[in-house]
């Protein structure tokens, strides 16, 4: 039987009193996670928060109960994001969940202690975040699309869609930091027997005399490498390949649900599923300096058919029967 408060009033009535559960039981400690990104929830596959949520919970994590999730968003602004770093440092915060290396670096500049899980990373290796996959080091462990030649197989892809093409503007984004993606991409457009031309993104206000370039050079095709900044400006992006008649092909699915033609790379939402398994590790324990390096293993391919119909292409039926998402 639980002990009792026993109380006597007037008259001799006895009121038989509970204690509280929080006399009986210790409070269950809340830990602190962080996500800082460094677009917005609308430029977000709102897949991909949704599935860390979905991880968070597989992992006996419930936001509210037993963790606290803030979300923090750099809006596309690099001050912004850096502002973001600079506070999280100054906090007691006992994970910390990004994507891409401009969220990563603004974060190391900011001498963050805690430990950082990276859903998304192209190559954390050459970007100089880790030491190796195994042995991350530091404070920094994830899913990288390292080893993985998306932006080739990108190229193959858009040719097989529509085999006309012969030279393709590629979307570079400088602040990336590696350029492994894009000597990849060089190699296998002499393979496949189409011309590049690089065009240096870092500025939304250009695009627009980007692609006016593009067309008086006769590209006849777009491809964007994988950029946190592409994917937040990605419908100035879609609208221009529009205006200029361009078939296009991206790093995610999203792209594709707002009018691109086609969309190749891993499954975002997934790898945002699963650092959620590294967020429950560190918290019983586990240092990120000691936890692996993991990659992708499921990838989305994805073309949109009104986007076809509208520049007039004819998607071959074998690309289509590989598809995992056919937009119509």
């Amino acid at each position: 039987m639980r002990r009792r408060d026993f109380i006597t009033l007037a008259g001799g009535t006895l009121i038989v009193w509970p204690r509280t559960a929080q006399s009986e039981e210790k409070a269950v400690p809340v830990s602190r996670i962080a996500y800082l990104g460094a677009s917005s929830p609308a430029s977000l596959d709102p897949r991909q928060i949704e599935q860390f949520k979905v991880g968070l919970i597989e992992n006996g994590l419930i936001d509210g109960q037993n963790i606290r999730v803030d979300y923090l968003w750099g809006e596309g602004n690099a001050d912004r994001l850096r502002q973001h770093a600079v506070d999280l440092a100054k906090r007691n915060v006992s994970v910390i969940v990004t994507a891409g290396p401009q969220p990563l670096r603004a974060l190391l500049e900011a001498k963050v202690s805690s430990p950082i899980v990276f859903a998304i990373l192209s190559d954390p290796i050459s970007d100089g975040f880790v030491q190796s996959l195994a042995r991350p080091g530091g404070n920094i462990t994830g899913l990288s699309m390292i080893g993985t030649d998306l932006e080739s197989k990108r190229l193959e892809i858009l040719k097989e869609g529509v085999p006309s093409t012969r030279k393709v503007m590629l979307l570079h984004d400088p602040t990336m930091g590696s350029t492994i993606g894009l000597e990849q991409a060089k190699s296998s457009a002499s393979r496949l027997r189409v011309e590049i031309v690089v065009s240096q993104v870092a500025d939304v206000d250009n695009l627009a005399d980007i692609f006016a370039e593009a067309l008086r050079q006769n590209v006849d095709g777009v491809a964007g490498l994988a950029s946190p900044f592409f994917n937040f400006n990605r419908k100035r992006l879609i609208d221009l390949c529009s205006q200029y008649r361009l078939p296009s092909i991206w790093e995610a699915v999203v792209y594709t649900r707002d009018g691109g033609l086609i969309s190749y790379g891993p499954s975002f939402p997934e790898m945002y599923r699963r650092s959620a398994g590294y967020v429950a590790k560190i918290l019983k324990g586990a240092k990120a300096r000691d936890l692996p390096v993991e990659q992708p293993i499921r990838f989305e391919l994805a073309v949109n058919l009104k986007t076809a119909k509208i520049l007039g292409l004819a998607m071959p039926p074998t690309l289509l029967g590989r598809a995992d998402e056919v937009i119509e």
